[in-house]
């Protein structure tokens, strides 16, 4: 939370095609099915499978606030949101377009920075730069990247698909990222207050990390092919489980009980979470940017997962009249409701 010490050199001092020709060096393609990537008018893709696209837009100061969030690790979170979406289809993620819009107080040297993070995600997840555009913006930071993926059709997985008696799956754990936002935003405001105060995070690599540099969950959407599961539904958690199962259940027309005992919260998600009086599972219903996995089952397929250490049956589908329900541990039922975050929730 300091000033970077690093050069400064304006971006005008090179121009746009030589700030391109210096984003891409670096960068190559190994799929088959980029036949042109950079360099031309447009991209050539071919693939003899259905393509899923998906497309995401991080604003600064709405998504992302960069007295914290290092342009690197900013970019490499840009990728992995969209390669989520990616994955949440049951599909696998070939080629990314990034396009940005920057003021004029961003040099060379930043989108260096922020693209280095762009190719760190582009050889972790295997898959190809072919093109985007950049452009001045009046204020701040704006990136928008749009994925295309492939998947033969009969695998690709919806959210309205979902069946009566079906089970419930989440993979990881979730609420670290919301308690790593807040973690960064207490630190902020000390440092706001007082400058010399050194910035103490010791203890919270896991929830910091979760919120600054998460990672799609590539490897679930591999560990269910080898498993010979297709789920019957899925979506990815970005905006908080509670909104994310009651997206699902509504685009499926069924009901739902959410076992709030099998809900996965992390040990020190959970302690930090009560540090702050919140109760922990209010950042995993509400807290969003998990991007973990949340897909059904048919019951068939419960033993084949009930004992992965990285996948936890958290409830399962009913019928649409009997409502979208959480089952407290005190074995209450509540309506679950949707209190995660919303991209249009701000103020004008």
């Amino acid at each position: 939370m300091s000033e970077s010490k690093s050069p400064f050199t304006p971006i005008s001092s090179l121009g746009e095609f030589k700030l391109i020709d210096r984003i891409v060096e670096g960068f190559e393609c190994v799929h088959p099915s980029t036949i042109k990537g950079i360099g031309d008018d447009s991209a050539v893709v071919h693939t003899s499978q259905h393509q899923v696209i998906t497309t995401d837009l991080l604003t600064e100061g709405i998504h992302f606030d960069l007295m914290y969030s290092p342009l690197k690790h900013l970019g490499y979170k840009a990728v992995v949101v969209n390669l989520s979406d990616i994955y949440a289809m049951n599909a696998r993620p070939k080629q990314i377009l990034v396009s940005l819009a920057l003021s004029n107080r961003f040099s060379v040297e930043a989108v260096d920075e922020l693209y280095e993070g762009v190719r760190s995600a582009c050889k972790k997840y295997n898959v190809d730069l072919i093109g985007g555009d950049t452009t001045s913006s009046p204020k701040g930071l704006t990136i928008s990247i749009t994925a295309i993926g492939e998947a033969p059709y009969e695998k690709i997985v919806f959210r309205n698909t979902a069946k009566e008696g079906d089970l419930l799956v989440v993979s990881g754990d979730l609420g670290a990222a919301y308690i790593g936002l807040q973690l960064l935003e207490r630190e902020k405001q000390i440092f706001l207050e007082n400058p010399s105060i050194q910035i103490d995070l010791k203890g919270h690599d896991y929830t910091v990390g979760r919120q600054l540099k998460p990672e799609a969950r590539m490897d679930i959407v591999e560990i269910l092919e080898k498993m010979d599961i297709v789920p019957t539904s899925m979506i990815d958690i970005s905006d908080g489980l509670s909104s994310e199962i009651l997206h699902l259940c509504k685009q499926s027309n069924v009901g739902c009980i959410l076992h709030e005992e099998f809900v996965p919260i992390d040990q020190n998600t959970y302690n930090t979470a009560l540090s702050f009086n919140i109760d922990p599972i209010n950042c995993a219903l509400s807290g969003g940017e998990d991007y973990e996995l949340l897909f059904t089952i048919h019951p068939k397929d419960a033993e084949k997962i009930k004992n992965h250490p990285d996948m936890s049956i958290i409830g399962e589908i009913t019928d649409v009249n009997l409502g979208i329900k959480l089952h407290s541990k005190g074995d209450n039922y509540y309506d679950l409701i949707s209190m995660g975050w919303d991209n249009l929730d701000v103020e004008k």
